[in-house]
C-alpha cells in the first residue's frame, strides 16, 4: 500500500503542471488573439472606477460580431465567475461596422477589439488580491466561420492600480455610442417601420447617417433604409424582415456618421399591424454561457461518464491491455494482498492518466489548439511510438526475450519487487490505447466535459476512468469474484503466447493508420524499425550467447536500430500525396462546411460521417451498416449528400464543427434535412433502423 500511496502522490505532482496552465489571460488561435484585461486606475476598492474587458485581435479580414449580429453570426458571450461582493455589467459594445456577405449584411468588427465591462468592488469583499474566471464565447469568421472559446483567469492585486492597458480603455470608450434623449415618433407603414427623428446633433444635419437596429430578427439588414432631413427632423425608414417571429413594442437603434461614435437611440413603435402580438423587447442582461451549467446536467455528465468507461473494456482498441491484466490477475490470485493491491494500481494507474490526458487537452485547448478526443493519434510519431511499443510487448509474450534481461539490474529489481507496479502502468497504457475509442454515452459526456468548468471537466474523465477500472477493481476487492479466476497452471505458459497475437493485430492496425496519415512508405519505415528492435531485443536476452559475442551483436544491433530509425523519420513526417478532391467512395465525398449549407439550400437532405482511420467504432460501422447495399440505394434513391469528414491528421475545421455539435471525438453521424434548425445526431454505433428514421427512407 505505500507503493500505491507513493504513485498516486508522484502522478499528482506531475499533473500540476499540466492544471496549472489550464487557464491563463490569454488564448491565440490561428484566427483570433483574445486576452482578459483591467483597467483600475485608483485600485480595486469599494467606490473606485474599474473596468474589465475581452481584447481580441483579429487576423486580417476576419472578424466577430455586434450584439446583433444582422443576418447571420452570433454575439460574443462571456460567463464570469467572480468572488462575494463582487459584481461585473453589462458588455460596453462599441458602434460596428457592416459587413456584406453576398445577400446578407452583417454587423462586427474586424481589426483591435475592446469588449469592456464595469466592474464594482462592494465594501463586503476582503482580501488582498481579486481573482476572478470568465468563459468567453465568440464566432469568427472570414470566407468561413470557426466557433471559438476560451477561459481565462486574472489575479489582480487589490492596493496597486492596474492600467497597464488605459489606451485601449480610452479606444474603447470613444467608440462607444452615446445615449441621446430625442423627440422621436415611430409607427409601421406597410413593411417598413417609419420614425421620425428630432433633437440629433446640429453637425449631422444634410448628412448620410448608418443605422444599426440592436434587436436580432426584426429587420432586413440587407435592405438599406432610406432617409431623408426635413430641416432638424430626421425621417428614416426601416425594412422589416419578413421572417419577424416577434414585435417588440420598445427598441433601440444606433445612428452615427460614418467613422463616428454615433448615438443610441430608444423607442417605441406606435402600432404593430393587427395578427401580429406585440413582445416586450428584452432587457439587455448580462449575456451568459452557450452551454447551461447545471448540478442535473454534470450529474447526467458524470453519470453517462461511468457507463461509457464501462463499456470502454468491450470495445476492441483497448482487449490486447486487459488481457496483459487478466494475465496479472491470474498470477497472484492466490495472493490476496497482492491482488488488492494490483486492483487499487491499475485503478489509479487508469484515472490518474484519464486526468493527464484531460489537463493537456484543456490546457491546449485554453491555448488556441483546435483538439478533440483522440487527439494523440492524429500524431504520426504518436501512432509509430505505440506500434513499437505493442510489438516489443507481443515479443515480450512470445518468449523472444525477457525484460530482465534487457532492462538494467536496478530497473529490473523495481519491477521484481514491487509487481505493483506493473499494474498501475498496465492502466497508464489501457488509457493511452483507449483514448481513440468512442463507447456509447462517451460521445455526450466528454462533449459536455470540454465544454465544463475545469474542476467539472476534470471530474467527469475521472469518472469515465472509474467505469473503465470499476471491473478490475471489483474483481481485487471481493475474494467470491477473485476465486472465479482459474488458478495458475500450465495454461498460463500457452495463454501468454496466446495473447501476443493480439498485441501484434493491434500493431498491423496502427501500421493501417499511420498509412492512411504518412502513406505506405512511413508505414514500411515504420516496419524496418521494429525488425531491428525486435533483433536487438533477442541479441540482448538470448541465453546461449557468449559475452563476447553478445558484445559484438549487441552493437551491431544497436547501430541498426538508430540507422534504421534515422533513415524513417523523414517518411514518418511526410504528408501522404494529396487525394483528388473529386475522388468518391461508394458516393461518399469530402466533407466541407460550404457543401452542408449548399446542399441544404438546395433542399438536399445531408448525411455527414465524422471518422478517422485510428478510430475503431468508425471503422465497425464503416464496413456494417454504412456499407448496406440496401441503405446506399436509398439514400441516392432520396438524393441524400453523403460527406465524410476525415479526422485521421489534426483538423481544426473539423475540430470546431465537433465542438458546435458538442462533441469532441469521433465517431459522430450528423443528419442535416432541409429547413431543420439544426442537425440530428445518431448513435455512435450505427443501426440500420436508426439512419431510415432520420432520413425518413
Amino acid at each position: 500500500m505505500i507503493l500505491v500511496v507513493r504513485l498516486l502522490s508522484w502522478l499528482a505532482l506531475s499533473l500540476l503542471p499540466l492544471l496549472a496552465t489550464a487557464q491563463g489571460a490569454v488564448v491565440t488561435t490561428e484566427q483570433v488573439r483574445a486576452e482578459l484585461v483591467a483597467h483600475a486606475p485608483e485600485g480595486l476598492e469599494s467606490g473606485k472606477p474599474a473596468w474589465l474587458g475581452l481584447l481580441i485581435k483579429h487576423q486580417p479580414h476576419w472578424h466577430t460580431y455586434w450584439r446583433n449580429p444582422g443576418d447571420s453570426g452570433l454575439p460574443t458571450r462571456m460567463d464570469w465567475q467572480l468572488p462575494a461582493g463582487v459584481t461585473v455589467g453589462e458588455i460596453q459594445w462599441p458602434t460596428p461596422q457592416r459587413l456584406p456577405v453576398g445577400p446578407l449584411v452583417n454587423y462586427g468588427y474586424e481589426g483591435e477589439l475592446l469588449l469592456a465591462v464595469p466592474l464594482t468592488i462592494g465594501p463586503e469583499f476582503k482580501g488582498g488580491s481579486l481573482k476572478l474566471q470568465m468563459m468567453a464565447d465568440w464566432l469568427v469568421c472570414k470566407e468561413v466561420c470557426i466557433p471559438e472559446s476560451g477561459e481565462f483567469a486574472l489575479d489582480l492585486p487589490v492596493a496597486a492600480a492596474t492600467a497597464g492597458h488605459a489606451a485601449q480603455f480610452e479606444r474603447a470608450r470613444a467608440g462607444l455610442p452615446q445615449a441621446l434623449q430625442a423627440r422621436i415618433a415611430a409607427a409601421v407603414e406597410g413593411q417598413q417601420v417609419a420614425l421620425r427623428i428630432e433633437g440629433l446633433p446640429a453637425a449631422w444635419r444634410g448628412r448620410e447617417l448608418q443605422a444599426f437596429p440592436e434587436e436580432a430578427g426584426v429587420f432586413d439588414h440587407a435592405a438599406a433604409p432610406t432617409l431623408q432631413w426635413e430641416g432638424e427632423a430626421l425621417k428614416l425608414r426601416l425594412p422589416l424582415s419578413a421572417q419577424r417571429s416577434e414585435s417588440p413594442a420598445a427598441l433601440q437603434l444606433v445612428l452615427r456618421p460614418a467613422g463616428e461614435p454615433g448615438v443610441r437611440l430608444a423607442y417605441a413603435v406606435a402600432a404593430w399591424p393587427a395578427g401580429v402580438a406585440a413582445a416586450p423587447a428584452p432587457a439587455l442582461q448580462p449575456v451568459t454561457a452557450v452551454v447551461e451549467e447545471t448540478p442535473q446536467s454534470v450529474s447526467l455528465a458524470l453519470l453517462l461518464a461511468f457507463a461509457g468507461g464501462l463499456l470502454l473494456n468491450l470495445m476492441p482498441c483497448v482487449f490486447p491491455v486487459l488481457s496483459l491484466k487478466v494475465l496479472g490477475f491470474a498470477q497472484h490470485a492466490a495472493d490476496r494482498r497482492v491482488l488488492v493491491a494490483g486492483g487499487l494500481a491499475y485503478t489509479a494507474g487508469v484515472v490518474l492518466s484519464f486526468l493527464a490526458l484531460a489537463g493537456l487537452l484543456l490546457a491546449l485547448r485554453a491555448g488556441g489548439a483546435q483538439l478533440g478526443w483522440g487527439f494523440q493519434l492524429q500524431s504520426p510519431g504518436f501512432v509509430a511510438a505505440l506500434a513499437l511499443l505493442f510489438g516489443v510487448i507481443g515479443l515480450n509474450l512470445l518468449g523472444v526475450f525477457e525484460l530482465r534481461a534487457v532492462l538494467p539490474g536496478n530497473l529490473a529489481g523495481l519491477r521484481a519487487a514491487n509487481p505493483v507496479l506493473d499494474h498501475g502502468l498496465t492502466g497508464v497504457l489501457a488509457v493511452a490505447v483507449a483514448s481513440p475509442c468512442t463507447a456509447p454515452f462517451m460521445g455526450v459526456a466528454l462533449g459536455a466535459a470540454l465544454t465544463l468548468p475545469t474542476w467539472q471537466a476534470l471530474a467527469v474523465f475521472a469518472m469515465l476512468g472509474l467505469g473503465m477500472a470499476a471491473p478490475y477493481l471489483a474483481a481485487s476487492l471481493w475474494p467470491g469474484l477473485a476465486r472465479a479466476l482459474p488458478r495458475p497452471g500450465a495454461w498460463m505458459r500457452h495463454f501468454k503466447i496466446l495473447m501476443a497475437f493480439p498485441m501484434f493485430a493491434t500493431v498491423l492496425w496502427l501500421l493501417w493508420v499511420l498509412g492512411q496519415q504518412v502513406g505506405i512508405d512511413g508505414a514500411v519505415a515504420l516496419l524496418g524499425v521494429l525488425l531491428t528492435l525486435a533483433l536487438a531485443a533477442w541479441v540482448f536476452s538470448a541465453p546461449d550467447l557468449a559475452p563476447r559475442g553478445r558484445q559484438i551483436l549487441g552493437t551491431l544491433s544497436l547501430v541498426l536500430v538508430a540507422a534504421t530509425a534515422l533513415w524513417a523519420w523523414p517518411a514518418l513526417r511526410e504528408p501522404p500525396p494529396a487525394a483528388s478532391v473529386g475522388a468518391t467512395t461508394e458516393g461518399w465525398q469530402p466533407w466541407s462546411a460550404d457543401r452542408v449549407e449548399a446542399a441544404q439550400a438546395a433542399g438536399q437532405p445531408v448525411l455527414v460521417d465524422f471518422t478517422a482511420a485510428w478510430c475503431v467504432t468508425c471503422q465497425f460501422n464503416k464496413r456494417t451498416t454504412l456499407a448496406d447495399s440496401q441503405l446506399l440505394a436509398d439514400m441516392q434513391a432520396k438524393n441524400v449528400l453523403l460527406l465524410r469528414a476525415d479526422w485521421t491528421r489534426r483538423d481544426a475545421a473539423i475540430t470546431q464543427t465537433l465542438r458546435s455539435l458538442g462533441r469532441s471525438g469521433v465517431p459522430v453521424y450528423a443528419v442535416y434535412l432541409p429547413g431543420a434548425a439544426a442537425p440530428q445526431l445518431l448513435p455512435e454505433i450505427l443501426s440500420l433502423a436508426s439512419v431510415r428514421e432520420a432520413l425518413s427512407l
